[in-house]
C-alpha cells in the first residue's frame, strides 16, 4: 500500500494548480431527453466526491462521459488540466469500477489483479509486486489464491477496487459499486472505500443514489436533479442548510414550511425547512425558551425505528411536523407519548434553513 500511497500523493502536489476533473458547459442528449444540461463542475485531487440524486437525474451519464463511455452532445471535459472530450476510455487516466465487479471467473484473484498491468506489457515480476501491494491495500492477502466464486460480495468488491487501483489512475469512477450488497455489508464497505481513498490519495467519483451512503463517505456532494446540480456542499453544508425545496427533500425527512403557515410563525412567506431531529417534544403546559419558536400540536402517530422514535404532529393551526426523538434514555425511563398526546413542540430560531429556491 505504501507504493500506492506515495506516488498518489506526489502526483496529487506536483498538479495542484489544476483540479483532478473539470467540466464546462457539458450537455448531453437522447434524441428529445436532455439528460444533462449545461453542467459546469471542478473536482479538486484527493477529493472523495459523490454525485448524488434519484434515477434519471443525470448523474450517470456525467460518470459515463467522463470515463469516455459516452460522448457529450456539447462541452468540455478536462483531466488535470488536459482536454480529453475527444479522447477513448483507455486513453484517459481515469478506470472504474461498476456495481458487479467485472471480474474474471477462471483467474485468481492475484491474476484479476494483474491484468491491466500484463495488457500494459509489465513485466511479470513488477507486475506481481504491485498486484500484491493493491491486494494488500483492501486486506484480502489471505485470500489472492482463490477464485471470485469462493469470495462473498463485500470481498469481490474490495478486489474490483485492488484491480483499478493498481493501474493508479487520477481518478477512479465508482458506479454505484455497492448497490447490490445488503444493508449491513453495504456500510462495512463504505467504511472500507474511504478509508481506502484516504490512503491511496486517489479523487474518487462516486455515483450513488442513497442519502445516508453519500452523507457518511463524501467532502463533498453534487445533488443532481433533471440533469442539472441543484447544490455542491460538503454533506453538512447540503443537509443543514439546503439550496432548494428538492434538496432538502431528498436529503432526509424535512419539514418545509411556506406560506400563510410561514408568515404566522416567522414573519415572512418565505420557505424554510426544519430537520425533524431539531425539534424538541414536551407535555403539554411546558413553557419554552425566549429563542425557541413554539407550536401546539396533536400527535397522530409514533413510529419506533430502533435507535429513534419517529412522530408525526398536527399543530392547532393544521401544519403537518415530522419529529424523531433519540432512544437514549433506559426502558421505563423514557417520555412516554403516544398517539393521540398534546404536546408542546419547540424548535431553535437558528435551526431553522431559509430555502433560497422554492423549486
Amino acid at each position: 500500500m505504501t507504493n500506492i500511497s506515495a506516488q498518489s500523493t506526489q502526483g496529487s502536489s506536483q498538479k495542484s494548480a489544476t483540479s483532478a476533473v473539470t467540466l464546462k458547459t457539458l450537455n448531453k442528449s437522447f434524441g428529445d431527453v436532455t439528460a444533462v444540461s449545461n453542467l459546469d463542475l471542478e473536482i479538486p485531487h484527493g477529493e472523495f466526491f459523490s454525485m448524488l440524486g434519484p434515477s434519471g437525474s443525470g448523474k450517470t451519464t456525467v460518470l459515463r462521459i467522463i470515463a469516455g463511455f459516452e460522448t457529450a452532445s456539447s462541452g468540455k471535459v478536462f483531466l488535470e488540466g488536459s482536454d480529453v472530450t475527444d479522447l477513448a476510455p483507455f486513453d484517459r487516466d481515469v478506470n472504474t469500477v461498476f456495481q458487479d465487479y467485472a471480474l474474471f471467473p477462471h483467474m485468481t484473484i492475484q491474476l484479476n489483479v494483474e491484468y491491466g498491468l500484463r495488457a500494459r506489457k509489465m513485466p511479470k515480476a513488477e507486475r506481481s509486486k504491485l498486484a500484491s501491494e493493491a491486494i494488500e491495500s483492501v486486506k484480502l492477502t489471505h485470500l489472492a489464491d482463490r477464485l471470485p466464486h469462493q469470495l462473498s460480495g463485500g470481498q469481490r468488491q474490495r478486489i474490483a477496487l485492488a484491480r483499478a487501483l493498481v493501474l493508479r489512475p487520477k481518478v477512479l469512477l465508482l458506479d454505484e459499486p455497492l448497490g447490490a450488497l445488503d444493508k449491513q455489508l453495504r456500510e462495512e464497505m463504505q467504511v472500507e472505500l474511504k478509508r481506502i481513498q484516504r490512503e491511496a490519495g486517489i479523487t474518487f467519483i462516486f455515483v450513488t443514489h442513497d442519502q445516508e451512503e453519500a452523507m457518511r463517505m463524501s467532502d463533498r456532494i453534487a445533488v443532481f436533479n433533471q440533469g442539472k446540480i441543484e447544490q455542491i456542499g460538503t454533506p453538512r453544508e447540503v443537509y443543514e442548510n439546503p439550496s432548494s425545496a428538492f434538496v432538502a427533500s431528498f436529503l432526509g425527512v424535512s419539514n418545509l414550511i411556506s406560506g400563510p403557515k410561514a408568515t404566522e410563525l416567522f414573519g415572512s412567506d418565505q420557505m424554510v425547512n426544519v430537520r425533524p431531529e431539531r425539534i424538541k417534544l414536551q407535555k403539554e403546559g411546558s413553557k419554552s425558551a425566549s429563542d425557541e419558536i413554539a407550536i401546539q400540536a396533536k400527535i397522530v402517530d409514533v413510529a419506533y425505528t430502533g435507535a429513534n422514535t419517529l412522530y408525526v404532529l398536527e399543530s392547532d393551526a393544521g401544519l403537518r411536523l415530522v419529529a424523531t426523538r433519540l432512544n437514549e434514555e433506559l426502558p421505563g425511563q423514557e417520555l412516554s407519548l403516544e398517539a393521540g398526546d398534546r404536546v408542546l413542540a419547540t424548535f431553535r430560531k437558528e435551526h431553522v434553513a431559509k430555502i433560497p429556491n422554492n423549486k
